[in-house]
């Protein structure tokens, strides 16, 4: 973030941003990260370069450590909370609106459709698309390039180019968002 922070209590205030230490461990977010002002970044967390975390969304470090990656975007209404297990999500990825995350790992370009659910222990490998509203049960892997729906969610097909085009056209499309906003706060 471009402008200094000030501390009052175990509430980090700048820009009316919802960033909170939780005991000794506070959030570290990259300057050039978007943090909409309604989102909520508490305790053990850090966010990578250009990341984006959108309107409404909670990213609650209070248990263990959350890692999100660079050029990731986390949209409206995602919960992103641990267990006693790290959380670690990595560049490029692709959270979509009202997503819960419960899970260990989320490798480099997956994409997380909208109100997917990812419990306890579950990894997505990199290229990977987890469907709009599946649910990805405690401690599955979903493999590289593999596109799973459902709830449980099982393996449909493996991803392929116009997914691959999608998401990165969503990405694109996030970091014009991101620079706009940036703007705008100044």
């Amino acid at each position: 973030m471009s402008k200094s922070l000030l501390y009052l209590g175990s509430i980090e205030v700048g820009d009316a941003l919802m960033i909170y230490k939780f005991g000794t461990k506070k959030p570290a977010v990259s300057e050039s990260a978007f943090i909409a002002e309604t989102a909520c970044v508490i305790g053990d967390v850090s966010i990578g370069e250009r990341s984006s975390i959108w309107f409404n969304t909670v990213i609650r470090g209070d248990r263990a450590k959350i890692s999100i990656g660079s050029g990731c975007n986390i949209q409206d209404n995602a919960v992103i909370h641990t267990d006693e297990n790290e959380i670690k999500i990595g560049d490029n990825v692709i959270i979509g609106h009202g997503c819960v995350v419960h899970g260990k790992l989320i490798n480099n370009n997956a994409l997380i459709g909208i109100n997917a659910t990812i419990l306890h222990g579950v990894q997505v490998g990199e290229y990977a698309i987890v469907g709009a509203g599946a649910l990805v049960p405690p401690n599955y892997k979903v493999p590289a390039n593999t596109v799973v729906m459902g709830v449980p969610c099982k393996e449909v097909r493996k991803t392929n180019e116009e997914d691959i085009e999608m998401m990165k056209d969503t990405l694109r499309n996030y970091e014009k968002l991101t620079r706009e906003y940036m703007k705008m706060k100044g």
